[in-house]
């Protein structure tokens, strides 16, 4: 252990308790449940992750979505408390099942584009929810629309001290981070509990934390509650999604930033093993959040001891210092909650898409969804998005036509590079994207019609380089493509086919591999030769064998193998 890692551990470990603290309030659940998460997934991350920089602690997307989830479980608070532990469980297996699956690439259902207009929608969501506590009133408002209306027609009875704690509280983290070799965190924590005891804030009205018990409390449950464990499953799917979007975003940013090696399936059994951990001691949902990802590497974290220090500082807090943690000041937290998620206000990512004009609305539309759906509903809106612009970019029906670049061997899109010139008599298309059920038809068909306009068009050659595989609608598609256009008298050859794809068409068709080529300019050769040998042989079928017929092409005419 290296001596970057004690003042990085320290330094995370004044961030960790007032996250955990305000996190467990955002879901709804007693403090030391996300104190216990943030120690038992520390400890569990650094024994089986990758990641020096990973902080595995509860979040604010998955104590978002835990207190949608809570809040929509029947019952008593026993109860409720008993599912979330369950439900935490059951996001450890599935972490798990999907390591043991080789599903890394699960979190690329989520784009990147999706993922930060959720956190930027969450993050305002998150923040306005904080308001409350900032300002010392109560709002029953459970939307944020009615939250923003009713905190401002109760402007008149924010409470004054309240309202001095937090934002100076906010103002101090916001300075402190022009020193980010600071615990800016810590410190303010220390600074919360000392003008809390001088002031004596309680007595003015100040909301104070109050006791935390550092023993886990195992909740009782009735025997009907089994017939829930059920409906759990509907929630963890998500949580799941967005807990691995979330961390594995984290984990491989700050990796690649520093040059570090990890891999998703390792990461993913990772979570699963903090996860399950946390549901052992009564914890959270667990995951490597940005903020103390981030602050564990701005501290100089060198190895993945700086969890483990952060863990047992954690754990120093609770036990040696718990009188003084229960006079800290609740808007202090939700001070260190809204510093902590500012970094995902910033609107530099979406403006960058939307000088790109790449996928900004897509982004717009996620950040909106999980301010006006609601935090679960808006992790599904979220998810459905990234499918749809998927499938709307693979559905769509951009057919290149190429023509050879110079006197090379390069072929590449007529309409891109005007100093590329079309082969006489050959048609070469490029299919823009993977052939497959949704696009198929529409692309060989735009493909056919262009080619039975062309009267001097004898051959067709179709490049497969984007399809690596094809499923069985693209190739009865493709052999639907190939029977028509021998019906019109065009030879169809296929080019950059890839051996998975070939392996589908020697078993459906096998005499159509002989018409696949490694390359568009063998395929130009093989077609040449084809034509080459159809003239030739052209006369000998005529019945007036003296005299050529007028549409006849001589050899001279013909492509030859270097066009």
């Amino acid at each position: 252990m290296r001596k970057g890692d004690w003042i990085a551990g320290i330094s995370v470990a004044g961030l960790m308790l007032p996250e955990a603290v305000a996190y467990a309030g955002i879901a709804g659940l007693a403090p030391q449940r996300a104190i216990f998460a943030a120690i038992a997934g520390c400890l569990a991350y650094c024994a089986i992750g990758q990641s020096r920089f990973a902080i595995v602690t509860p979040t604010s997307s998955s104590a978002a979505i835990l207190a949608a989830t809570f809040a929509a479980m029947p019952g008593p608070a026993g109860d409720k408390a008993f599912l979330v532990t369950v439900m935490v469980a059951l996001v450890g297996v599935l972490f798990l099942a999907a390591s043991a699956l080789r599903l890394g690439n699960l979190a690329g259902f989520v784009s990147r584009p999706v993922l930060r207009g959720f956190a930027f929608g969450l993050a305002i969501t998150i923040i306005l929810r904080q308001l409350p506590t900032l300002t010392g009133i109560s709002v029953p408002a459970k939307d944020i629309f009615h939250l923003t209306l009713w905190l401002l027609s109760a402007f008149p009875q924010w409470h004054l001290p309240s309202v001095l704690v937090g934002t100076s509280a906010l103002l101090a983290l916001l300075v402190l981070r022009r020193a980010p070799f600071l615990p800016g965190a810590f410190l303010v924590l220390v600074a919360g509990i000392a003008v809390s005891g001088l002031l004596h804030l309680s007595d003015h009205g100040v909301a104070l934390v109050g006791p935390i018990p550092i023993l886990p409390q195992w909740p009782s449950f009735s025997s009907g509650q089994w017939r829930d464990l059920v409906a759990l499953l509907p929630y963890s799917l998500p949580l799941v999604l967005i807990l691995f979007a979330e961390s594995w975003g984290t984990i491989r940013s700050l990796s690649l930033r520093q040059g570090d090696s990890v891999t998703a399936n390792r990461e993913l059994g990772a979570l699963g093993v903090a996860n399950l951990a946390s549901a052992l001691v009564q914890g959270m949902p667990v995951g490597a959040g940005f903020s103390a990802g981030s602050a564990s590497e701005a501290a100089g974290a060198r190895t993945r001891a700086t969890a483990v220090v952060a863990a047992l500082g954690l754990v120093g807090l609770i036990v040696f210092a718990a009188d003084l943690v229960a006079r800290l000041p609740q808007p202090v937290l939700a001070a260190v909650v809204i510093a902590a998620l500012t970094h995902a206000l910033d609107p530099l990512p979406l403006l960058r898409l939307w000088q790109l004009k790449r996928d900004f609305y897509i982004a717009l539309a996620a950040a909106v969804g999980v301010m006006t759906l609601g935090v679960l509903n808006g992790v599904v809106f979220a998810i459905a998005l990234s499918l749809a612009a998927l499938l709307r970019r693979l559905a769509s029906p951009y057919v290149a036509r190429l023509g050879r670049l110079g006197q090379g061997h390069d072929f590449v899109d007529i309409a891109r590079h005007p100093d590329a010139t079309p082969i006489a008599h050959i048609s070469i298309w490029r299919p823009g994207q993977p052939l497959f059920f949704a696009n198929a038809d529409a692309m060989l068909s735009s493909i056919a019609a262009s080619v039975r306009e062309e009267l001097d068009i004898r051959a067709v050659i179709v490049s497969l380089e984007e399809s690596f595989d094809l499923d069985s609608t693209a190739l009865d598609a493709l052999l639907e493509f190939d029977a028509s256009l021998k019906i019109a008298g065009k030879h169809v050859q296929y080019a950059r086919v890839h051996d998975r794809a070939r392996d589908l068409i020697d078993a459906a068709a096998p005499e159509l591999v002989a018409r696949c080529d490694v390359s568009v300019d063998d395929a130009v050769s093989a077609v040449g030769f084809v034509l080459s040998r159809s003239a030739k042989a052209q006369p000998a079928v005529q019945e007036k064998p003296k005299s050529a017929p007028s549409g006849e092409m001589g050899p001279e005419q013909m492509p030859s193998a270097d066009d």
